[in-house]
């Protein structure tokens, strides 16, 4: 029933850093050492070159280095500072994609919904395609079969060159895009194997497809046990991305044949670390991509992205301050909240009948949020509302995270995510015994 007089509202919707995280004594500290300093200040409030602010692409360079260990450095010709990950996401497409040419758009289901309308924006609605998850982190039997069908359908449309975007020399346009969130996905929190991220890269290549891979979330881990924490070095990767799978495998990109571009462009951000309103990110790619990738026309005519914070953040990193931060600061609080989260589940709605989705195994963890499936016949989308209209608590449906427009590729009628990174520890287990309020008056 509804309550009279409304509880304080909690909100496992909202995928935002909590408040208390924000970095804003170190920002301060940052932007004072740059407006200070007249030769960093005035290049920073100005234009700046296409492919970003040099000082802040080379750090981030040794940053990435560091963090995921690669065979051979990763040096700053590879770096694009960009304005976070959805800009970006939109600029790759803008400069890789033809609407009519790319065959689709393959989106490993449950999706990050959000990044539907900027796939439609760029003239790929009607083209989304589901590609379900598996324990695995993605169904590469499902995949190669779609495309080899999608390829078969080109072929009697004649579809053979681009027919939108011209002809540029420096740039390309590749058939398929493939879109995935491979580490603690947002929103199953699965992690793709190495084993499959291998399998895409070569699949990929062999379809001259790219893989947009939203890899912001790596720097977010912890293992399941907290007896487990101090005999890991979490300042490390657990696996490399797919951007560095392509780089090292069988030659990468220069291999024979290849035309230097690559299959996979890492789509980094610092909203999640930092906070979203520093509106900043980076891509990683080859030299080539990289290079084209800089002279999208949004950022020809703007001048490099986030010119001024970019200056900022360089000083986060060349400090350390901003490595110390997510170790001290960011993992140890989200642990903690995800840890109470999980107790919470198993306590109040597991014993309800709803299944915790996670990886069998696992060891360590992260992101932001955790999926959960109902039992029949009760529907996300009720809950959701229910829960809304009578204890003042927010979730979010699996139906939004289906892929828009093939929304029979992967139905998610009874799944639930939660957010643990926004609510103070308390609160999330308050709103999971709120929940748990609901589901027991829905099953009667």
């Amino acid at each position: 029933m509804a309550s009279k007089f409304p509880k304080q509202q909690i909100n496992f919707k909202r995928g935002w850093p909590n408040p208390s995280l924000l970095p804003v004594a170190h920002i301060k500290a940052a932007a004072d050492t740059v407006l200070s300093n007249p030769s960093i200040a005035i290049p920073g409030l100005l234009y700046g070159p296409d492919l970003g602010y040099e000082p802040l692409r080379e750090e981030i360079a040794k940053w990435l280095t560091k963090f995921y260990a690669p065979s051979n450095p990763i040096l700053s010709g590879r770096i694009c500072i960009t304005g976070g990950a959805s800009q970006n996401l939109a600029c790759i497409l803008q400069a890789f994609s033809d609407p009519l040419y790319t065959r689709n758009v393959w989106m490993v289901a449950p999706t990050y919904y959000l990044a539907c309308g900027i796939f439609e924006d760029s003239g790929f609605a009607g083209k989304l395609r589901a590609v379900p998850e598996d324990e695995e982190g993605i169904d590469m039997r499902f995949l190669g079969q779609a495309i080899l069908k999608s390829e078969a359908a080109a072929r009697l449309e004649g579809n053979d060159k681009p027919t939108i975007k011209p002809n540029r020399p420096w740039g390309k346009i590749y058939s398929h895009i493939i879109y995935a969130v491979p580490t603690f996905s947002n929103p199953s929190s699965k992690t793709m194997s190495l084993a499959r991220r291998s399998e895409l890269v070569h699949l990929a290549r062999d379809y001259d497809a790219l893989i947009i891979t939203d890899d912001v979330y790596d720097f977010l881990q912890w293992s399941v046990s907290e007896e487990v924490d101090s005999a890991i070095n979490w300042g490390k990767a657990v696996l490399p991305r797919l951007v560095d799978i392509d780089r090292e495998l069988d030659g990468g990109a220069e291999r024979g044949g290849a035309d230097g571009f690559g299959n996979v462009a890492s789509n980094g951000s610092f909203s999640k670390i930092i906070g979203p309103g520093v509106r900043t990110g980076w891509n990683e790619g080859t030299d080539k991509f990289t290079f084209a990738l800089s002279l999208t026309g949004s950022t020809k005519s703007g001048g490099a992205a986030s010119q001024l914070t970019a200056t900022f953040i360089f000083q986060l990193l060349q400090s350390r301050t901003l490595h110390h931060h997510i170790l001290r600061t960011l993992q140890p609080f989200y642990a903690t909240n995800y840890r109470t989260l999980l107790v919470a589940i198993t306590t109040y709605l597991l014993p309800l009948g709803l299944t915790l989705q996670s990886q069998p195994a696992r060891e360590i963890v992260g992101g932001y949020f955790v999926w959960l499936t109902l039992p029949p016949p009760l529907t996300g989308k009720e809950l959701s509302r229910r829960a809304l209209e009578e204890e003042n608590l927010i979730v979010t449906f699996g139906e939004m995270f289906e892929v828009k427009g093939d929304e029979e590729g992967a139905r998610f009628t009874r799944e639930l995510r939660l957010c643990f990174a926004w609510e103070e520890e308390g609160r999330l287990v308050e709103g999971v015994e709120r929940l748990a309020c609901v589901i027991r008056r829905m099953k009667g």
